[in-house]
């Protein structure tokens, strides 16, 4: 397992996209199931490059854009729930889980910009 599978914040990004997009697999419209899906994308993908730049503020910097990117998905899945594109359960059981996430990557950042250590949150 290299050292970025390590990272529990990854992972459940990750688990977060799938998730986001087999719950929108069926969605009818396919603008939105695609800007969602990119979204959720987003964020594992931001948290891996910043990753890899091996720098704090590098890092902080992707944590930043992959905590807005967890804002950005929050928002369209309320939305998705309100049009219903999305049963309200399924929309809000992500939407706890991508809030769940933005916690963690805050902590993430408060320790990368206060020179703490680099270990992430345990849950």
């Amino acid at each position: 397992m290299d050292a970025l599978q390590s990272l529990a914040v990854w992972n459940r990004a990750c688990r977060l996209a799938v998730d986001t997009y087999q719950a929108l697999a069926a969605c009818t419209d396919s603008v939105f199931r695609d800007h969602v899906t990119r979204a959720s994308l987003a964020v594992p993908t931001r948290i891996a490059d910043g990753y890899e730049r091996r720098s704090r503020p590098q890092f902080a910097q992707h944590l930043r854009g992959a905590h807005g990117a967890c804002a950005e998905i929050r928002t369209q899945l309320y939305i998705a729930a309100d049009i219903g594109l999305l049963e309200t359960a399924t929309a809000h059981r992500l939407i706890a889980e991508a809030l769940h996430i933005a916690k963690q990557l805050q902590v993430l950042i408060d320790r990368c910009e206060h020179n703490g250590h680099d270990r992430e949150p345990t849950n």
